[in-house]
């Protein structure tokens, strides 16, 4: 099914996203993974997305991953596409594979820069920004597509205006929904949907949820991303950093509000961002009521 016709159901949407394991046993830790989201299945996700790394080089992985969700699972998936290291002819050969195994909806991405580079360079033959890459699929497939959404600004743009006409335009040139970062200040999201609309933007705007479960986690994110974290938030972690079960309690309780704020003020559906482990996303859900969870 297409996001197009998955956001159009009047249920609340939930949506889980994971990324190929690393290392070795490979295929061990891909059947690990099923069996992860074969937990989470329970929730009726309407979709899993599956990213590829940040140098685009783990796609015939991620790939694998997404076949084995739709044949295996029975759930609808969203693979992952980016810019990083690809000419426009590899590019319709992978997502024309896609296609032709029958998956239907693409979350289209510049993509981080390749390991050991601090910026993005446009590949030769290929393309330097996330509405390029719209724009070729769009008319060269008939998937649906998603691409990502900056409430706090992305790292890379001046301001959030200029980032929020970077994601209209990725709209205008054939976008069907928008999935936003991680946050942890419901606030940022309420004033990103406001200024979005403004702009004329009026396809669905989905908010990425991570439950948080150590307070390394917090770092890396600040590091990586400047995510901003609530002082009173971040501080209670941090009083806690070396008690796991403390630390993930604190997380998960945090997300649970955050989500049912976020429900309460008629979000369309929620993604999560497992980081390949079910507890705490599960934990989440199992505490939240929503309709089609309590049947």
């Amino acid at each position: 099914m297409k996001l197009t016709q998955i956001y159009n159901n009047k249920d609340f949407i939930i949506s889980f996203e994971v990324f190929p394991p690393k290392g070795d046993d490979v295929n061990q830790k891909i059947d690990l993974l099923i069996d992860e989201l074969s937990v989470l299945s329970k929730f009726n996700p309407a979709f899993i997305s599956v990213t590829y790394g940040a140098g685009g080089n783990t796609h015939e992985r991620s790939f694998n991953i997404s076949l084995k969700i739709k044949n295996e699972l029975k759930i609808n998936v969203v693979s992952h596409f980016t810019c990083v290291g690809a000419v426009k002819e590899d590019i319709l050969t992978q997502i024309k594979y896609l296609e032709n195994n029958g998956i239907r909806n693409i979350l289209a991405l510049r993509g981080d820069p390749p390991k050991g580079e601090t910026k993005f360079i446009k590949p030769s033959g290929g393309f330097g920004y996330a509405n390029e890459l719209v724009e070729f699929i769009k008319k060269n497939t008939d998937l649906s597509i998603a691409v990502a959404g900056y409430p706090e600004c992305h790292p890379e743009c001046e301001n959030l205006e200029k980032d929020i006409m970077n994601l209209k335009r990725k709209i205008d040139l054939g976008g069907d929904v928008v999935i936003t970062q991680v946050f942890y200040n419901n606030d940022v999201f309420f004033n990103f949907i406001e200024k979005t609309q403004k702009t004329g933007v009026n396809i669905p705007i989905i908010p990425g949820i991570l439950p948080i479960t150590s307070y390394a986690q917090i770092e890396r994110m600040i590091e990586l991303s400047g995510t901003k974290v609530p002082d009173k938030f971040k501080n209670k972690l941090e009083k806690y950093k070396d008690d796991k079960t403390a630390t993930q309690e604190i997380g998960i309780n945090y997300a649970i509000e955050q989500c049912e704020e976020l429900i309460n003020n008629q979000v369309k559906g929620i993604h999560f961002y497992t980081l390949n482990k079910a507890f705490a996303t599960e934990k989440v859900l199992d505490n939240l009521s929503i309709p089609q969870l309590l049947i």
